[in-house]
């Protein structure tokens, strides 16, 4: 009888390093006692492998996908239930997946969803309260039924990139300091807030929308359990609007119809002009700037997204606009072309954190594709509305080097008459001596259609990036 340890339970690494070894060692599945929760290791083993002798096996993606949900529950039998549905697969019942009427699949399948339907609760009910008098942080008690804290916090991640958060749990906490997840142990009620200020304007808003005609108790206690009205601080309404609906609801018929008022368009929004004042520092002209109106795209926007780097940075590099990611976590070059350019740098030498990076138009134009938004090139009104901050940045950073990344980086510095696929990589005196030269975005290079044409517009863009490196040896 082998003895199989999985620590933290819901961990499908866990749970597989265990079931690489026990199939290995050739256990049948009653063969095998699972301990979840107890610290230690079962057998080592680097891939899912039948016994010496036998072929290598080959598990379906599907099965994986399962078994990640499936470690959620909080069933005790799940990681045997697994490991049994593991072996018959390995033992030749290749498409035992498909047979929803087999008796483990079937309950594989409702341990999966009843994970599922706990997860969208969770992304459904949490409600954040500030800690203190601040905007940016907040914390969060939730009770889930099953495991499922590390399996929804990447949801909130996405949603919320913007904000500093905590989930507090009676087993698992996770925190969201702006760039990285960091797990810690469970919490109690007491270590989260009661409520804050704005629950009182939430309140008032749901008491108002409350629509008496459509109530439906069977259904709204089916959509929201009671478990979880005590995270809700509407909830506290509830009693007097469900007492109440019948005597609003006859109201509402008896009233006399209001005629629908003809529809005027509202008038379009004013566009400031763009004022940096002289004596400003930087700090100061990046919260000028988080306040811009000089073009529309600051609406559809989430936030401004201003350069970072030494203030006096001996080297800037400047992109076009800001892509998805930047304009979610409100720094610049974080998403898959600010890797790129990470990539190429390191490749060189050459420090990030010592380099002045911004854009030249600073928030994120996109059309939306579905849920998915599109990057969107900016117009030349866009660029001209932005450049008393790039102007700015440049002013006060005062950089020997500046590098254009992108046509429109290099239109915004060198003129509408710059040819950037012809003139790349060429140096450029401007101003008081200062250097420029300019070369394709990083995104470019990652449109690329092929494999080999990706890679040689790579080696191309790190080729003329080698004159950053070598100015940057000289001033140093």
């Amino acid at each position: 009888m082998l003895r199989a340890e999985v620590e933290p339970e819901w961990s499908l690494a866990a749970w597989r390093d265990a079931a690489r070894g026990a199939l290995r060692a050739g256990a049948a599945p009653d063969g095998v006692v699972w301990n979840a929760g107890a610290q230690g290791d079962l057998l080592g083993g680097d891939s899912i492998a039948m016994p010496a002798g036998a072929s290598a096996l080959r598990m379906p993606r599907a099965f994986f996908q399962l078994a990640e949900t499936v470690l959620c529950h909080r069933d005790p039998q799940r990681h045997a239930l697994l490991y049994r549905l593991l072996w018959r697969i390995a033992q030749g019942e290749r498409h035992l997946l498909s047979l929803p009427t087999d008796a483990d699949v079937h309950r594989a399948a409702e341990l999966a969803a009843a994970v599922r339907r706990d997860s969208h609760k969770m992304k459904a009910f949490v409600r954040f309260r500030a800690i203190g008098t601040s905007n940016d942080d907040f914390v969060a008690w939730f009770e889930p039924y099953h495991w499922i804290v590390d399996r929804v916090a990447p949801f909130f991640a996405r949603r919320l990139a913007g904000m500093r958060w905590a989930i507090l749990t009676p087993y698992r906490s996770v925190r969201w300091d702006g760039s990285a997840l960091e797990f810690g142990a469970g919490a109690t009620r007491a270590d989260a807030p009661a409520e804050d200020a704005r629950e009182d304007w939430w309140r008032t808003y749901y008491a108002n929308i409350f629509n008496p005609a459509r109530l439906n108790p069977r259904m709204m206690t089916q959509e929201m359990p009671q478990k979880y009205w005590k995270h809700l601080p509407e909830t506290a309404l509830l009693p007097d609007l469900l007492r109440t609906a019948r005597e609003r609801t006859h109201a509402m018929i008896e009233r006399e119809a209001v005629p629908a008022r003809r529809k005027i368009r509202a008038a379009p929004a004013v566009m400031h002009e763009t004022h940096v004042d002289a004596d400003t520092n930087l700090q100061q002209v990046r919260e000028s700037a988080r306040r811009c109106r000089a073009c529309p795209l600051w609406e559809p926007a989430t936030q401004t997204v201003f350069g970072e780097g030494p203030e006096l940075a001996r080297a800037m590099l400047i992109g076009e606009q800001p892509g998805d990611q930047e304009d979610l976590t409100g720094r610049p070059f974080v998403g898959p072309a600010g890797q790129l350019l990470d990539r190429a740098l390191d490749e060189l030498g050459v420090a990030r954190d010592a380099l002045y990076l911004t854009n030249a138009v600073k928030h994120f134009r996109f059309e939306l594709r579905g849920k998915r938004r599109l990057h969107k090139n900016p117009e030349k009104a866009h660029i001209a509305a932005c450049r008393p901050w790039l102007d700015a940045e440049i002013a006060r950073v005062r950089p020997q080097i500046v590098v254009c990344l992108g046509a429109n980086a290099a239109t915004a510095v060198l003129g509408s008459s710059f040819r950037l696929m012809s003139e790349r990589g060429r140096w450029i005196t401007v101003g008081d001596a200062r250097r420029v030269f300019a070369t394709v975005h990083p995104a470019w290079v990652l449109r690329q259609s092929g494999d080999a044409e990706r890679e040689s517009a790579y080696r191309g863009f790190v080729d003329d990036l080698r004159l950053l490196q070598a100015a940057l040896a000289e001033a140093a």
